[in-house]
């Protein structure tokens, strides 16, 4: 069964989030983990790949945006159907995307915005509700 976290960022500031997202694709890269992030829309999958690339200057993160070369280990998504990824998904939408329980573990990231937090209720009790198991990680 998928196992749930919820990476709770500190502030309302849209590039934390997307730093966290990073961290979490480095940290899963580095361990072998095929990865799909799901943006909320093009514009925010363009700012996370532009992130990756100089995320850290000692490291490179593979990847592209879904459905282009290289995105074979980390695909950047806003909505559409993952294809060939069921490993991690770090999931940036508010809305919990209807592919999420094919992959072994999500990772949702939430600020401290209040549609973020209100989400976060949303989405924890729709997990708890089916039976998911869940972590919480306050940043």
């Amino acid at each position: 069964m998928t196992l749930v976290g919820f990476y709770i960022v500190q502030t309302c500031d849209p590039h934390q989030k997307l730093l966290v997202a990073a961290r979490i694709a480095d940290k899963a890269f580095q361990r072998g983990h095929r990865i799909f992030i799901n943006a909320t829309d093009e514009t925010q999958a363009n700012a996370i790949s532009e992130l990756l690339w100089s995320f850290r200057p000692a490291s490179f993160l593979p990847h592209g945006l879904h459905g282009q070369k290289h995105s074979e280990t980390i695909a950047i998504g806003w909505g559409q159907e993952p294809e060939n990824h069921n490993d991690l998904l770090i999931n940036l939408q508010l809305a919990i995307p209807s592919f999420f329980s094919r992959f072994a573990r999500v990772a949702e990231v939430v600020t401290q915005e209040t549609d973020s937090l209100a989400a976060l209720r949303k989405s924890w009790i729709f997990y708890k509700e089916r039976g998911y198991q869940l972590e919480k990680h306050d940043l």
